[in-house]
């Protein structure tokens, strides 16, 4: 007879199976057969160099990390291998379907330094590997357990690896969970002519519907499988960011940054301007990030970057608080613009990251501040730029001012840093104190 131990093992084992089914059925994403204009995009040298300060700012830049794709898809660990073609990848996937479209890519673009195993990630410790680098995005939510799945993974990240995780969140996927319910209440199925009748269901919705601005901007969801995923997998939970924050240290990791912090913090856009900004100043920093959450009510999904809690370098290197931070390199993000047109009174221009899907996450400068960002050339330190501004000009900023504009440009995700140890020979610059 099954004690309740075994119960809850047995039932876990059979919703894994499960889920692995679903998959089979419904592959997500969709499989492509073309990483063409994907190639393209990454040809692009500084965005690898921001792409990996943005992870590492503390390490000088390098390609030839090990990095694993865990709950890899269709396609995901060949745009990685694609991306970093010195870095050994390895992706690992419990579909067969996935790991097999997996290998036509590999095969199609040659990609010798990917590995591809038909895996779970509960059994990552199989390979007996360990990587600088692990991604893990939009998959633990999908597992029966999925502390466990994070705590394996830790496990075979290097001390002073990093991890990239993506889960859900909870109040933008509202809408999601009451059709969830509803399919499950009247008995829908993850089948081809009950997905059908879906989508015609989904046009039918009334005006107002809390899905019905997220399907009007995911035309993915007419797609069976992208369809299939969000309203009929078997095993879907979210993370508010109190409860993502208490899942990362229950595994024994420690949270760095998200992967855009702009949105969660209480100084950027709209956020900034609240009669209640104070008393949110006044709160814990995981406090602040949930009291953003509540107020901005959309998030669909959290993305934070992770260290192991004993990493050796610490969590977050960035800081403004000391001196180091005129020896630190600014990076463009690819993503941002400066807009020159139909400027607010005063600003020389409007700096904006284009994957920020909140309208008021833009940084109006004024023309001192658009010539320092106009200097940023990836190779000069803050020190650097300012002793150049000063060189062409009698108005000087105060350091406060320097210090807050580069602290702004990081926060608002316009900029990523390569930090370099600040040595008895730098000489500081000369500002207005």
């Amino acid at each position: 007879m099954l004690n309740l131990q075994d119960e809850f093992h047995t039932s876990l084992r059979g919703l894994a199976e499960e889920v692995r089914d679903f998959y089979e059925r419904y592959p997500y994403p969709r499989p492509i057969e073309s990483l063409d204009k994907y190639r393209r995009l990454w040809k692009d040298s500084h965005r690898h160099r921001a792409d990996y300060h943005l992870f590492w700012p503390a390490k000088t830049y390098r390609e030839d990390q090990s990095i694993l794709i865990a709950g890899c898809g269709t396609s995901q660990a060949a745009k990685h291998a694609l991306r970093w073609p010195e870095a050994q990848v390895t992706g690992i996937d419990f579909s067969a379907t996935s790991v097999r479209s997996t290998e036509k890519l590999k095969e199609k673009y040659k990609l010798n330094n990917l590995q591809v195993h038909q895996l779970p990630i509960e059994q990552v410790d199989d390979l007996g590997m360990s990587f600088d680098q692990i991604v893990c995005t939009g998959v633990l939510h999908h597992l029966p357990d999925p502390d466990a799945g994070l705590k394996a993974l830790r496990d075979v990240l290097k001390p002073d690896g990093v991890m990239h995780l993506m889960v859900y969140a909870p109040y933008g996927r509202i809408g999601i969970y009451m059709l969830q319910e509803f399919a499950r209440r009247v008995g829908v199925q993850a089948n081809d002519k009950h997905i059908r009748e879906l989508v015609v269901a989904l046009k039918a919705l009334p005006p107002g519907h809390p899905l019905e601005d997220l399907l009007r901007k995911a035309p993915d969801f007419q797609h069976e499988a992208a369809l299939a995923d969000a309203l009929l997998h078997p095993q879907d939970r979210a993370y508010s960011v109190t409860q993502l924050f208490e899942f990362i240290e229950k595994a024994g990791l420690a949270f760095s940054r998200w992967v855009k912090q702009a949105p969660y913090n209480p100084h950027c856009g709209i956020m900034a301007n609240l009669p209640q900004a104070p008393q949110i100043a006044q709160l814990s920093q995981v406090e602040q990030y949930a009291a953003v959450e509540l107020f901005r009510g959309t998030m669909l999904r959290h993305s934070a970057i992770l260290t192991r809690d004993d990493n050796p370098g610490g969590s977050q290197p960035v800081s403004f608080t000391s001196k180091a931070w005129t020896s630190y390199v600014p990076v463009r993000m690819s993503d941002t613009i400066c807009v020159q047109e139909r400027l607010p009174p005063g600003a020389a221009g409007v700096l904006i990251n284009r994957t920020h899907t909140y309208t008021d996450l833009f940084m109006p400068i004024d023309s001192t501040e658009k010539s320092f960002f106009d200097a940023i050339d990836g190779g000069c330190t803050i020190g650097d730029i300012v002793k150049k501004i000063n060189q062409n000009t009698t108005k000087k900023l105060s350091l406060d001012r320097v210090r807050g504009f580069f602290e702004r440009l990081w926060l608002y995700d316009q900029v990523v840093f390569e930090l370099k140890r600040k040595t008895d020979n730098d000489t500081d610059f000369s500002v207005v104190e």
